[in-house]
């Protein structure tokens, strides 16, 4: 696959049901755990959810396109302006208002978000943060990641309120943090949770950064 031949676009919500299977290959092992979810249940969930949650304002996803197809997304995150409203940060999030959804279905539902809350991250001011990033398994190997970060460090760099671009990365997996330290991101901190222990089966999290003002364009070479 020539690189090419590869678009960088905004999400749109006829992508929704392909993102979502993007998100349960690289997250399954996360939610399964408390959601108890097979693959499909999952992905049905996660479209249900971007179905019914238009993007916020201080977020944006992106996808990566072939021939029409989806094979990779990345989600980029900044702080709100309503950040300092106070806001219910230490519960989790409420099931989204959606119809024909049955008692057992809001059960799950409410478990995902469970999920996702516990996962989510407040950026602080300057911060562009990398809530997610998935690659399809038939196209890993073939540069896609690298590109959906390239785009995301050009769009932190051109915005001069922006002065950090970070992520985590889970303690095993080696192959992602390999990735980020090829593009310069740096470990800033070692995070270890009980609370994502239980719930995920992960206890230690890196904190990665890519100060803007020392940042190296990402090159074109493939990911691993």
């Amino acid at each position: 696959m020539a690189q090419n031949h590869i678009t960088i676009a905004p999400m749109q919500a006829k992508y929704n049901r392909q993102v979502s299977h993007l998100l349960v290959h690289a997250f399954h092992s996360k939610f399964y755990p408390l959601t108890r979810l097979e693959p499909g249940g999952l992905a049905a969930l996660l479209e249900q959810l971007l179905d019914a949650c238009p993007e916020e304002p201080a977020s944006q996803r992106l996808v990566a396109l072939h021939e029409g197809e989806v094979i990779g997304t990345l989600c980029l995150k900044r702080k709100a302006e309503a950040d300092n409203i106070p806001a219910m940060d230490n519960e989790p999030a409420r099931l989204p208002p959606m119809k024909n959804i049955t008692r057992d279905g809001k059960r799950k539902m409410f478990k995902l978000l469970t999920a996702l809350h516990f996962l989510d991250h407040k950026p602080q001011e300057g911060e562009c943060y990398i809530a997610d990033l998935s690659v399809h398994p038939a196209a890993r190997g073939q540069g896609v990641g690298r590109q959906l970060l390239h785009w995301a460090q050009h769009y932190a760099c051109s915005d001069p309120h922006l002065n950090v671009l970070s992520l985590h990365v889970s303690g095993h997996n080696l192959g992602a943090k390999r990735l980020y330290e090829q593009i310069s991101f740096r470990t800033q901190a070692e995070k270890r949770s009980l609370v994502r222990l239980l719930l995920f089966h992960e206890w230690r999290w890196a904190y990665m950064v890519l100060p803007l003002q020392q940042t190296n364009i990402v090159s074109e070479q493939e990911e691993p």
